[in-house]
């Protein structure tokens, strides 16, 4: 998600009219990312990106944008909400959504299981009556008002009166209150008169006269939240389902949606409160065990080996997608996965080098190479970047020395020179720990920058800095200078920097860059006067040949790694709520907010960030870490870490994407540990016995096996099938420009001449070889789209409609079912 910014929001009613604002990104309604705040404007620009594995099904991707005020309260001016199946609409294009009025009947959400059955009922005196019984079983993820959540139902049989023409209601009959659940089972029946009895000689004549009275009878569900305040109980969703459909069988069961009431008094107009600009990338892809990607994924690991590149598979894929990031991502991961990354950029890399003409210009494109190159340095300089820059940078946003050396934008009661002075200690200290970093730099980046060099220099033999220019390139220009200008893109820090840290970090990454990139006339880089003033500071030998050192540390390919004087590695952090492992005697089992630490070494919580650990768990004694069911504490997003003795740490996250993200990266800390469990509890013991399997001994085994392993390579948890099938549907998408490169090809080889105007668009170096490789991605592509195909018609075949899976008033469903039945149509 790239969340841009909002304009027009309404003004604020105090003097001064501008706003405190932020957004927040949320699954229906639970809340997985946050914007910094944007203060004073009722323009708030954001500028953040989000990305985040889905970790379970939802129904709407909402945006909120919340207004904080003097007193810290935070209100709701508006949202934005995106039905799952309308996301594909909007795939990777900026719009602007007009924000909408948030009140109960626009946040529904969940859903309800019911069973009804009409019957026909002969009283004592011969008289036949219709009787509806109406079963409540269960919900399913109803909303949280106001952090809790004791839901009710009632149900009303509604019904047009005999003598006047409105709608006639019976009295509501209402369920118990379920305390704190959002997935309260309920299981009550409720019995309905819905005929008045007539003679029963007269059947036939009752049968005509009440059936069409029945089929204008409606029974209504509503969900409530029993509040303890006085404004009444909240709204949670209703259902209405005419009788017209028990003509067919007298009993029907199924799961619905819960929908919003229809208050058709919407007064306000939906343009009154503003609008916000987003642009969603949304992919859902179904993944096949391994066997059914052989065929694609053989053709694509080979490519490192196709003479020449630009024929092989991987390549292809560069040059028939619309954005070259778009192939980058699944291949990097993909070759990462099957350690065949650095032969495969070699390839593309010496290909692109014979195609450069001038030396200045080396890798300065957004080619497949820089692509790609940039994709790995994110995936496997992640760590790197922690261990060398993030100290620092905590730093410059923790004291927020001024560092402003723009004379025009110099604040009152600042001065220009010690500004300077602070910018040039900060710009010092993040060269010195960059250009002594080269010993860190992981290994599989260092043999990409060797053979850069190899093929730079080979190219361009009189050009004797080319061997560094090329690797400084990326290093210095591609990776840390951006990582310094927007820190929480790389996981440096959480949240956006405030603008003056912006500033200084931006004027930091400017002359990190210059530095780096060893051109001539350094000064003349820079089009404010400013920055060349401030750059003689740096124009001294020192530092020339502090950066050559460094490249030539990175790019030489005789670097041993320094494995054995390993730092600890922090892996995560963030606060989250645990629940007290009972180690004192007569310590409360209640549950506290820690601040949580994660390294490649221990698992640590402490009362707050900084503080000395109150509990540390070497990562040996990690020997599962599972998910928790909700109902064991009626908490959701808990998981449990199992320690020897079958001692546990039961923790709350903030939300399901945090939760998951902890869940992963501890499982792939503790994935090698010898003594690891093969079974758990999936709930807690308490009261005396486990509540999954009722056993009363608190040492008995698990009852569950534990979830199937991940890589134990902590950096790199990649998924070989799920980015083959990634590149799979890349290349369905772009069928047509795969057969016009076919069609290229058999033109190139006939006539190399004018004819080829139209294809000129793709890299061909050799016809044959090109035309070879598509023939085969063609079939693999053509086969695996036939098993998809298949696996929608099984599956088509054994979903029933008002499942659990796909509740009545599922519109993603029926749009697939109104596809289906238009396939099977045609191939009939």
């Amino acid at each position: 998600l790239s969340l841009g910014e909002a304009k027009n929001l309404p003004t604020y009613p105090g003097p001064n009219k501008m706003r405190d604002c932020y957004c927040t990104v949320n699954l229906d309604q639970e809340e997985v990312f946050r914007t910094k705040i944007v203060e004073k404007s009722l323009c708030p620009f954001y500028g953040e990106d989000f990305y985040c594995e889905i970790p379970r099904t939802f129904r709407h991707l909402s945006f909120y944008i919340f207004d904080r005020d003097v007193f810290r309260r935070d209100s709701i001016i508006g949202k934005v909400a995106i039905q799952k199946e309308d996301l594909q609409k909007y795939h990777n294009r900026d719009t602007w959504f007009q924000l909408q009025h948030v009140d109960a009947d626009s946040e529904v959400q969940g859903k309800v299981h019911l069973e009804l059955r009409l019957s026909e009922v002969i009283t004592d005196t011969g008289v036949v009556c219709h009787k509806l019984a109406t079963r409540v079983l269960e919900c399913q993820g109803l909303p949280i008002v106001n952090g809790q959540c004791d839901p009710y139902a009632t149900v009303t049989l509604a019904g047009p009166s005999r003598q006047v023409l409105h709608m006639q209601e019976s009295e509501a009959k209402k369920t118990k209150v379920k305390k704190k659940t959002n997935n309260p089972h309920f299981d009550e029946v409720f019995y309905f008169e819905v005929t008045r009895p007539s003679s029963y000689n007269k059947k036939s004549h009752f049968d005509i006269e009440d059936v069409d009275e029945v089929d204008k009878m409606e029974i209504r569900v509503d969900l409530w939240n029993a509040s303890n305040l006085k404004f009444g109980d909240e709204f949670l969703g209703e259902l209405r389902l005419p009788l017209k459909f028990l003509r067919q069988s007298s009993s029907y069961e199924a799961w619905y949606f819960l929908q919003p009431r229809d208050n058709g008094n919407k007064s306000l107009k939906p343009d009154d409160l503003g609008s916000l600009r987003l642009n969603v990338v949304y992919t859902e892809d179904h993944v096949f065990s391994s066997d059914y990607y052989s065929p694609l994924r053989d053709i694509l690991l080979k490519s490192a080996d196709v003479e020449p590149v630009s024929a092989s598979a991987a390549h292809i894929l560069g040059e028939v997608c619309r954005e070259k990031q778009e192939a980058a991502i699944p291949l990097v991961r993909l070759f990462l996965h099957y350690g065949r990354i650095v032969p495969f950029i070699s390839a593309i890399a010496n290909a692109e080098v014979k195609r450069t003409q001038d030396p200045n210009t080396i890798f300065r494109g957004n080619s497949l190479t820089s692509k790609c190159i940039d994709e790995t340095m994110k995936l496997a300089g992640m760590h790197y970047l922690q261990v060398t820059l993030k100290p620092i940078i905590d730093e410059i946003c923790q004291v927020h020395k001024p560092c402003e050396i723009d004379p025009v934008k110099l604040k009152d009661g600042e001065n220009l020179e010690n500004n300077r002075e602070n910018l040039r200690q900060y710009v010092d200290r993040i060269f010195t720990v960059i250009t002594k970093s080269g010993v860190s730099c992981p290994t599989v980046m260092c043999d990409i920058f060797f053979s850069l060099r190899e093929s730079a220099a080979k190219r361009f033999q009189g050009d004797l800095d080319v061997r560094y220019t090329a690797v400084s390139s990326f290093i210095f220009l591609r990776f840390f200078a951006p990582a310094i200008l927007s820190p929480n893109l790389f996981q440096l820090t959480p949240h956006h920097p405030d603008p003056q840290t912006s500033r200084t970090l931006t004027l930091i990454s400017k002359t990190i860059q210059t530095l780096g990139s060893l051109s001539k006339s350094k000064s003349a880089n820079f089009k404010e006067s400013y920055m060349a003033t401030f750059y003689d500071y740096f124009n001294e030998q020192k530092y020339a040949d502090a950066v050559k050192n460094f490249l030539d540390l990175i790019s030489s390919s005789g670097r041993r790694d320094h494995k054995s004087i390993e730092q600890p590695i922090l892996l995560k952090e963030g606060f989250m709520i645990k629940r007290a492992q009972g180690r004192k005697r007569f310590g409360m089992k209640n549950f506290k907010k820690r601040w949580f630490r994660l390294t490649n070494h221990e698992f640590t919580y402490q009362k707050s960030k900084g503080d000395h650990p109150l509990c540390s768990i070497p990562i040996e004694n990690i020997l599962a870490v599972e998910r928790l069911e909700e109902e064991s504490f009626k908490m959701k997003n808990m998981f449990q870490v199992i320690q020897p003795e079958r001692r546990v740490l039961y923790i709350q996250a903030n939300n399901c994407v945090e939760a998951k993200d902890w869940i992963d990266i501890l499982t792939k800390v503790s994935q090698c540990n010898k003594k690891r469990l093969t079974v758990y509890h999936p709930s807690a013991y308490l009261n005396g016995h486990w509540l999954c399997c009722k056993a009363t001994a608190d040492n008995t085994p698990g009852c569950t096996p534990c979830t199937g392993g991940l890589p134990a390579n902590i950096q790199l948890d990649i998924d070989g099938d799920r980015e083959t099938e990634r590149i799979y549907s890349l290349f369905n998408l772009y069928m047509p420009k795969l057969e016009k490169m076919q069609e290229a090809c058999g033109s190139k080889s006939v006539y190399d001449g004018p004819e080829e105007e139209e294809y000129s668009t793709f890299i061909i170096d050799d016809p044959k070889e090109t035309y070879k490789t598509l023939k085969l991605i063609i079939e693999g592509v053509g086969t695996l789209e036939q098993e998809h195909a298949q696996y929608k018609r099984d599956k088509f075949k054994k979903t029933k409609y008002g499942s659990q899976e796909h509740p009545i008033g599922d519109k993603s469903f029926q749009t697939y079912i109104r596809q289906q039945s238009e396939i099977s149509a045609h191939s009939i």
